[in-house]
């Protein structure tokens, strides 16, 4: 009886002449321009300028790259090194094996380079372009699909995905773990970018939900697969790892809420070079506008008085004085013009006799 499966590539690379495409690098590509453009269209919504994830994206990703394939190498060293090993494989990238753990890592310390020299902060940036690295992830597993690697246990599901035979593996159908992990990526960016319009995540904080919630379906279908790794208290790597880290997505998360509660209100300065003003407040901004225009306002006022000539002072003060003068000059008339109409001559005022 047939059973429904997903079919596998019969091969992984087309050659076009002697230009090798492969189809794992094609998906790794497609992922990074989903990244940058999602990343962009945020960064412009926080106040960020057009180019500036692209720029940084030139630093991240050649180090994301370079991270992803140390921690690959380092934890699966026995692939190529050893008896029957040729240690020349480790720098084939194109066979496979991106550790997403070192690519995040590394990748980190080449955008904190770009962000310096941008004069931006790196957790806005980083909260800009949380959502598109899950959905690059979610791209970038369907090169396992090309290259017939890290499936899951056998199963007769109607989605197994179908393994043709080959080095260090059976034919047969098995749990797409590649299918599962692009979907959960795909869930992790909607939660993310809903979270982070429902309650204005900043600070890093936006980043750190998406590592927490990738770590938990990592978690999971890390247990699934059936591939070579190693074991740690029974337990594969990668499952630990996802528990650390997830650990401290948490830990930053709660920490930073209670540090720096809300928003960056700047994420891009207009100087390049010049340090963003992280969590400025526009009230207290306006306050000080307020004052110094005050402050330069009276320092002109005090100028202006300083450099006024002696005689514009005296005219002015007799200016103001005059019509208090002439005001006094009138009241003081007026009395004495009616003393004046009843005034006695001068000299003797004894009345003489015979006039009473």
């Amino acid at each position: 009886m047939d059973i429904a499966y997903i079919p596998s590539p019969s091969t992984g690379v087309i050659h076009l002449g002697p230009i090798p495409l492969r189809g794992y690098a094609f998906c790794i590509i497609i992922g990074v321009f989903v990244a940058v453009w999602l990343g962009n269209r945020r960064w412009i919504a926080r106040g960020g300028k057009p180019g500036t994830v692209a720029d940084i994206a030139v630093w991240a990703v050649p180090f994301g790259l370079v991270g992803g394939r140390l921690y690959h190498v380092i934890t699966d060293y026995q692939l190529y090194f050893g008896e029957g090993r040729n240690w020349v494989d480790a720098f084939k990238i194109w066979e496979g094996g991106l550790g997403i753990w070192g690519a995040i890592a590394l990748g980190a310390v080449g955008a904190w380079i770009g962000c310096r020299l941008r004069g931006i902060p790196l957790p806005a940036w980083a909260d800009a372009l949380a959502p598109g690295i899950a959905l690059a992830q979610a791209c970038g597993r369907w090169g396992n699909w090309f290259n017939q690697e890290l499936y899951g246990r056998a199963t007769d599901l109607p989605w197994a995905v179908e393994i043709s035979a080959g080095p260090n593996r059976d034919a047969g159908t098995y749990h797409p773990t590649f299918l599962y992990e692009s979907l959960w990526c795909i869930g992790v960016a909607v939660l993310v970018i809903w979270a982070d319009r429902r309650f204005k995540l900043g600070h890093g904080r936006a980043f750190a939900l998406y590592v927490a919630a990738y770590c938990v379906g990592r978690g999971w279908i890390e247990y699934m697969r059936v591939d070579e790794a190693h074991h740690v208290l029974g337990l594969r790597l990668n499952v630990w790892t996802s528990i650390v880290v997830f650990v401290a997505a948490v830990v930053y998360f709660v920490l930073s809420a209670k540090l720096r509660p809300g928003r960056e209100t700047v994420v891009e300065p207009d100087v390049p070079g010049k340090k963003a003003a992280d969590g400025a407040d526009p009230a207290a901004k306006d306050a000080k506008d307020a004052a110094d225009t005050k402050g330069a306002q009276d320092v002109k006022d005090a100028k202006d008085t300083k450099g006024a000539k002696p005689e514009g002072k005296a005219a002015a003060g007799a200016a103001l004085a005059e019509p208090a003068a002439a005001g006094s000059v009138l009241t003081k008339d007026e009395p004495a013009k009616k003393d004046l109409g009843t005034a006695q001559p001068a000299g003797d005022t004894t009345p003489e006799p015979g006039t009473r």
